[in-house]
């Protein structure tokens, strides 16, 4: 043990001090609020935002190498860096959008930085999970303030029965989970994950089975298809900051803790767990392309889309390859920056401070706001994979993983997916360029605009230098084998 290491009951405490330090913040913001009441709700907001980015600074400054404590049910790997780092852009730049929605006078609701940030603890403690134990408990702590969070806007009827519909839902999933990590247990006798990968060399049904409940309830918090019915509901009913959130930060640690659970606990069982893989991702695309035609309110359409890019990142875990799990991170790190950038559009499309609800909101725009009209066709190109654009290459690397590990059908399945999938994206597009404009946009907020000016930027610009991005997550993906 070296001089910095500090030790509870035996346990180095170094790995998990990122999410102690966030967690205790998230305590120290609960007091603040608690005394200073609803006209706290901005100071709160921007301290939660400075301690996700002194927490990222602390993931940055740990020692290098892999960490393990808590007996092996904690892990820090480069695998893990990588996604904790990505949830916390996520969950920061959330906060940021969400400003103007906490600044009306009906919502100031304190809380909500702090949901946040508690959720942030359980996805940073579910990437790092190296047990099921560690696993279950990162997924509820995340996911019951995620419940909390839907229904924010209590006043709104929508709201309300997004929480309630993601809470029943989120229920039924998590005894699905834990049926499938009690099976596992029972015919391994161990819930680490290294000790599960020891015994499952010798093969049995009963493990499948387990494998098959666990897999299914991380579907569902990946908003997979047939686990994906809540999505489109929740992502209409709550409110849109809260929709942006759902969209990018959970949707990180539960392909992290897919991959960690497929690669590191069923590696010896891999093609009983790819066909499972392969067939939610086509099912994934699939769905996520044509369901998404017909919409016309905008959250409803991006629920699809986030259904169907959920298909194309689990492409390449179905390869089970350095190669494939360095284009689902690729993939994912990519798809945050859009979906980020997509909802700061939708929040910045208001007229006489009304939102924009429907597809038909967006006509017109480029003769009304020619650069934001500019951005959103650029990150709807991404979206929809056209070259250069970032979104093109993240289907590349997973397409080219797939193809690799002989997945011919799931890579051509794929790409067909991705052509259908660019119709509804060109629709909104066709919309701001070629249709009568329907008034003024109101002006765009500064924390928008920052937001909007960074992740087009990427994603325009991603293709002059892609070498850090690319290079951090094959790094990330072999710390995995």
């Amino acid at each position: 043990m070296n001089d910095m290491t500090f030790e509870m009951a035996g346990y180095s405490l170094l790995p998990i001090l990122p999410e102690l330090v966030l967690a205790a913040g998230a305590m120290v913001l609960l007091m603040l609020g608690a005394f200073r009441g609803p006209q706290a709700t901005g100071l709160v907001t921007t301290l939660a935002v400075v301690l996700l980015i002194v927490t990222g600074g602390l993931i940055v400054t740990l020692p290098a190498g892999k960490l393990v404590t808590f007996g092996g049910s904690f892990i820090v790997d480069d695998f893990a860096r990588f996604l904790k780092i990505l949830a916390l852009i996520g969950s920061g730049v959330t906060l940021i959008l969400s400003t103007e929605f906490l600044a009306d006078q009906s919502r100031r609701i304190f809380e909500y930085a702090i949901l946040v940030i508690l959720s942030t603890v359980g996805m940073m403690i579910l990437i790092s999970a190296g047990d099921l134990i560690m696993l279950y408990l990162g997924l509820e702590l995340m996911s019951l303030a995620l419940y909390v969070v839907a229904a924010s806007h209590r006043d709104n009827a929508k709201s309300t029965e997004a929480g309630l519909k993601y809470f029943v839902l989120g229920a039924l999933s998590s005894g699905m989970l834990l049926y499938g990590a009690s099976l596992i247990y029972g015919f391994t006798g161990t819930v680490n994950f290294a000790g599960i990968a020891a015994v499952a060399k010798g093969g049995n049904i009963g493990l499948v089975f387990g494998l098959v409940f666990l897999l299914a309830g991380l579907c569902f918090k990946v908003s997979a298809v047939p686990f994906h019915m809540w999505t489109p509901d929740v992502y209409e009913g709550a409110p849109t900051p809260v929709t942006a959130f759902f969209a990018s930060a959970p949707k990180v640690a539960a392909i992290a803790v897919f991959t960690r659970v497929a690669l590191t606990a069923f590696p010896s069982v891999a093609a009983q767990w790819q066909q499972i893989v392969v067939f939610v991702a086509i099912a994934s695309m699939v769905l996520g392309s044509f369901a998404a035609i017909g919409q016309s309110n905008i959250k409803r359409l991006m629920a699809y889309s986030s259904i169907g890019h959920m298909g194309f990142a689990l492409v390449g875990l179905a390869a089970g390859t350095v190669e494939g799990v360095q284009g689902v991170l690729v993939y994912i790190a990519i798809y945050v920056a859009m979906t980020l950038g997509t909802f700061a559009v939708i929040l910045t499309m208001k007229r006489n401070g009304q939102p924009a609800e429907t597809v038909a909101d967006f006509a017109g725009l480029s003769r009304t706001n020619p650069m934001l009209a500019f951005i959103f066709a650029m990150l709807l190109f991404s979206l929809a994979g056209i070259p250069p654009l970032a979104g093109f290459f993240a289907k590349f690397y997973v397409f080219v993983a797939a193809i690799k590990a002989g997945l011919f059908t799931l890579a051509v399945v794929g790409v067909l997916a991705s052509v259908v999938g660019t119709y509804y994206y060109l629709m909104i597009i066709k919309l701001m360029y070629f249709d009568e404009p329907k008034g003024a946009v109101d002006p765009m907020r500064i924390e928008l605009r920052a937001v909007l000016a960074v992740s087009g930027l990427l994603v325009i610009l991603f293709f002059v230098y892609p070498g850090p991005l690319v290079s951090a997550a094959t790094t990330a993906a072999k710390s995995l084998f």
